[in-house]
């Protein structure tokens, strides 16, 4: 589909929620992204392979396996701004480094705080792609410390209710899976400013949450519109449970621990 920015994303089969009718085969689109690099459109790409016992695939490295397509595309399509979205491991940082200017990455706040051992626990900290060891964060980390253009935010927001992130278990039927997904709009930019302090990259905020991604999609800011934020010693704790409409309940990200800036 086309979003705002004028982009096309692409899901492999199975890899996430709503996605069992996703890619399988990429060179199957290739006039497709021909047509997209003659008319200045983003790629932008969920990086993952689906699951291959076989093949030894699964959640835990289908993002390395897939680095393969990500460096193909690259080359075939030189011209081709290219985007990978929510990118976990270490050598997805290493792999777009290495790559042209075309290509970029995405990283989520969640995914600058979790590592496997946080979500295994915790199911409203599941999300795909997995997060995984602390030597992946530590790349993610230090990919926003280098100031690079090439890396921005890209938030993967997802308000999944808690009765699909904690399904009842009924009498004679199967527990339904559980939802992929953490919630963090409304904490967002509080959120990421808050961890990159704690990481030493606060003087990087403005880059990685406006101006790369911005730059990367030539979307110009409008005049006057700016976000401030301001430190607090001692800021409200992130609720526990936020309710919407017709009594849905969503557990925000990061829920009852709290944040060192805030919106203005």
């Amino acid at each position: 589909m086309l979003t705002a920015f004028q982009g096309v994303k692409s899901y492999p089969r199975g890899v996430t929620t709503n996605s069992n009718s996703g890619i399988e085969d990429y060179s199957v689109y290739y006039p497709v992204f021909k047509a997209m690099e003659e008319n200045g459109l983003v790629l932008n790409l969920h990086g993952e392979v689906p699951s291959d016992p076989e093949q030894n695939i699964s959640i835990l490295n289908a993002e390395k396996h897939f680095l393969k397509h990500l460096r193909q595309l690259a080359l075939d399509f030189p011209n081709l701004r290219i985007v990978l979205e929510h990118a976990t491991t270490s050598e997805a940082i290493e792999t777009v480094i290495s790559l042209p200017d075309n290509v970029a990455c995405t990283i989520t706040a969640h995914h600058l705080w979790l590592t496997i051992d946080t979500v295994a626990p915790q199911p409203h900290h599941f999300c795909k792609p997995l997060a995984k060891e602390p030597k992946d964060r530590a790349a993610l980390q230090n990919a926003i410390k280098s100031g690079s253009p090439k890396f921005f935010l890209g938030s993967d927001s997802a308000p999944h209710p808690t009765s699909s992130k904690s399904p009842a278990i009924m009498e004679q039927s199967e527990p339904s899976p559980c939802a992929a997904g953490v919630y963090t709009s409304p904490i967002l930019v509080p959120l990421v400013a808050t961890l990159l302090e704690s990481f030493g990259a606060l003087d990087k905020l403005e880059g990685y949450v406006s101006t790369n991604g911005r730059t990367f999609y030539g979307v110009s800011p409008k005049a006057g519109d700016q976000l401030k934020l301001r430190r607090v010693t001692d800021g409200a704790k992130v609720p526990g449970l936020i309710k919407g409409a017709e009594g849905i309940e969503v557990v925000p990200f990061w829920a009852g621990k709290a944040l060192g800036w805030e919106i203005v």
